[in-house]
């Protein structure tokens, strides 16, 4: 491993990923490889693990889920097939048929979904299957783990031979235990088993009576195990038989061993494919937990990641139910360096962790927590200087460690370069090595390096100031709370917030005073006045928000107003359509009328029939033939026109309503005028104006000047008094 990508290795804690990945593979062998997962440079290599682990995790959401990959290595028993004379156990023969089953079930069901993991699949599908392996095992070795009887002519006959001297054996003994129990030369136990052999229970007093091989006595010597004679025949003979046995079963697995160790290597293959998939399981479930997601990957140099979160601080907060602030960064050819500045503890340093382990992990096949329309590119070099780095072996101070790390920095940086600098320039006197690091920076910018750097120093804010492709940002902080947002904002340098930062913690104001009077003013004033604009921009940060909601807003209304249009419009073609026709009927009703009143007056029914039929020959005329969907869908309309009619009419009803309940609360509200003859009045609902020509009882009589109407007092309302 390339030293520096081991250095960048520890500073970003890349390790402890790892670790936490390869605790979430299922078999030691997964564990095993997945700790030596580290960054590649091949653009193919990673996006096809990126996709690997990416279907995996789709896997968990859907109803197709991939078969369980699990398994027990096999290292042992590769090493005996690689070596001539050389037999497996029975055990290894168990383990060697699990993995073949698995991955043939494996490449089955990949091929069945492989529209739904194809990159999957396209692994699966190079992995040369066999059922040669499992049928040759199974022919020798049953499911429990036993050699069968078939697996040889001779062992079979040997196993028929052994189970004729079991009935034997069981024979004689049940004859002498008969007898012996009969002469009442037994225990009451009357039988043991020793060494894996029925003998009887002998009180001791008769053990020179019963014939036969001592096996034993108890612990207190009153019982004698012995073996009858006519049984320990048969024993021997059964002995024999297992020895015969045994080398027949060795001779068999050895046959087995020979058959299968030509396909050693396929074996190998097949163990690699489920170490693969464990590990690449592993980073699914990793990613679930912490909601990553495969970004684009992009050939412009584009870096943009959106709402990304530390993956450590997020798994640690969401185990502790604490919230976690995402950052968003954009690094791109025109914006390629930012300088980060800020108060302590206001987040700097682990948005630049971020920045540089979900770039390790993406170049790792790892999904990264980040938003789905983030954009990535890759890195040939990432080179990072972070936290307090003394060299105790080398005897070296952090600053001397630092500017080590920087001259390495000059050998590699170049436009291929992602650097992570922490605190810029510290570690020695701050003028001098404020001015170092701007020549540093100057250096990296001009080989077009990118990179993030955080800092106090106002010589490099003020650099990324005035650099073309360089710009500041800063961690906003709360000035009237004194509490850090967390929140990255960038185009702006911060403020340190030094003096407020102090106050929070309690140091008396007398001293924060003191301390302001050692500083120089210009510097103070620079420092307020970054702090000052910080406030101000947040200002208008809210105000744009603001700004953006009300424009949302008047979206929506617009949008709503050009509905409300459409459908008026729409409704004044259909009102104009039922007008038409009803005046239309209005002039056939008025033709039919004239028809009839004829009719009335003569009594004549030929010309009655003669001029129907002309009107509805003409009308007929006039008409279109329409089919029958035509005529149905023309009485649809009308039903609907005139839903709509009558829904309209009840809306203007319920106006007249609601304003008449609010001109009689208003007019409740007003003081109730009195009336007096000859007043200029008219109702509350009218335009017409009238004058009083009597009052009686709250009626009043009021003459429009073509007619007179009584009405209640309480509905007229006052236009104008009688003039004296």
């Amino acid at each position: 491993m390339d030293k520096y990508l081991k250095k960048s290795i520890q500073d970003l804690e890349f390790a402890t990923v790892i670790r936490q990945v390869a605790a979430r593979c299922n078999t030691e062998l997964g564990k095993e490889n997945a700790q030596t997962l580290e960054p590649k440079l091949e653009e193919t290599a990673i996006l096809t693990l990126l996709g690997e682990t990416s279907e995996y995790l789709s896997s968990f959401t859907n109803d197709n889920r991939i078969p369980n990959h699990g398994f027990d290595a096999i290292d042992k028993e590769l090493l005996l097939l690689k070596v001539e004379n050389t037999t497996l156990e029975v055990g290894g023969f168990r383990k060697v048929k699990h993995i073949c089953l698995t991955v043939l079930e494996h490449k089955k069901f990949l091929k069945k979904f492989r529209e739904y993991y194809p990159l999957l699949h396209q692994f699966a599908d190079a992995v040369t299957a066999t059922k040669e392996i499992p049928n040759l095992i199974d022919d020798v070795i049953d499911k429990f783990g036993f050699v069968k009887d078939t697996a040889s002519i001779d062992l079979r006959h040997i196993r028929q031979q052994m189970a004729a001297i079991k009935v034997r054996i069981n024979q004689s003994f049940s004859t002498s235990l008969n007898t012996y129990q009969a002469s009442e030369f037994l225990d009451e136990i009357r039988e043991s088993v020793v060494d894996n052999r029925r003998v009887l229970a002998v009180k001791s007093m008769y053990r020179k009576k019963v014939k036969g091989t001592v096996m034993g006595t108890s612990k207190t010597g009153s019982i004698i195990y012995i073996e009858p004679e006519a049984v320990s025949r048969y024993s021997r003979e059964f002995s024999n038989l297992q020895f015969d046995e045994k080398e027949e079963i060795q001779k068999i697995l050895n046959t087995l061993t020979n058959q299968i160790r030509p396909h050693r290597e396929d074996l190998q293959v097949y163990q690699h494919y489920l170490i693969h998939i464990d590990i690449t399981a592993a980073k699914a479930k990793y990613a679930s937990e912490m909601n990553a997601i495969k970004p684009s990957l992009n050939s412009d140099k584009r870096l943009f990641l959106r709402d990304a979160y530390h993956p450590l601080l997020y798994l640690a907060n969401k185990r502790d139910k604490l919230p976690t602030f995402p950052q968003t960064i954009d690094l791109y050819p025109e914006n390629r360096i930012i300088v980060i500045s800020g108060p302590n503890a206001g987040g700097k340093s682990i948005t630049l962790k971020t920045i540089g382990l979900l770039q390790l992990m993406l170049q790792s096949g790892l999904l990264i927590p980040v938003h789905p329309r983030s954009s990535v590119c890759l890195f040939q070099t990432i080179l990072t200087d972070i936290g307090d780095n003394q060299s105790i072996e080398n005897h070296l101070s952090t600053y001397s460690y630092r500017l080590k790390n920087m001259n390495q920095f000059l050998r590699k940086c170049d436009e291929n370069t992602l650097f992570l600098i922490d605190e810029f320039g510290t570690g020695s006197d701050p003028e001098l090595g404020g001015a170092l690091a701007e020549a540093f920076l100057e250096v990296f910018y001009e080989r077009g390096a990118f990179g993030v750097i955080t800092t106090h120093y106002a010589n490099l804010k003020a650099l990324a100031n005035e650099l073309p492709h360089a710009a500041n940002a800063n961690m906003l902080f709360d000035s009237s709370t004194l509490q850090p947002t967390f929140h990255l904002e960038l185009g702006q340098p911060g403020s340190s917030f030094t003096f407020e930062v102090a106050q929070k913690n309690g140091i008396p104001f007398s001293l924060i005073n003191k301390a302001k009077k050692k500083v120089e003013r210009g510097k103070i004033r620079f420092d307020a006045t970054i702090a000052k604009l910080q406030k101000e921009r947040s200002k208008m940060a809210k105000t744009g928000n603001r700004l953006q909601e009300e424009e949302s807003k008047a979206r929506e209304e617009a949008l709503k107003l050009e509905k409300l249009n459409s459908k008026i419009q729409t409704k004044l073609e259909n009102y104009q359509e039922l007008y038409d026709f009803n005046q239309r009927m209005i002039h056939l009703g008025a033709k039919v009328n004239k028809v009839a009143e004829k009719y009335f007056l003569d009594k004549k029914k030929r010309p009655l029939v003669s001029e129907l039929l002309r009107l509805v020959e003409t009308e007929n005329s006039k008409r279109k033939k329409k089919t029958a969907k035509e005529v149905k869908a023309q009485e649809e309309k009308k039903t609907v026109v005139s839903q709509e009619v009558q829904q309209e009419v009840k809306n203007i009803r319920n106006k007249k309503a609601v304003a008449k309940k609010k001109a009689q609360a208003k007019e409740k509200r007003k003081p109730r005028p009195v009336f007096k003859i000859g007043d200029r009045v008219r109702l509350l609902d009218g335009k017409a104006v009238g004058s009083i020509d009597s009052l009686e009882k709250n009626k009043a009589i009021v003459n429009y000047g073509v007619f007179t109407t009584n009405v209640s007092v309480d509905q007229l309302e006052l236009v104008e008094t009688k003039k004296k």
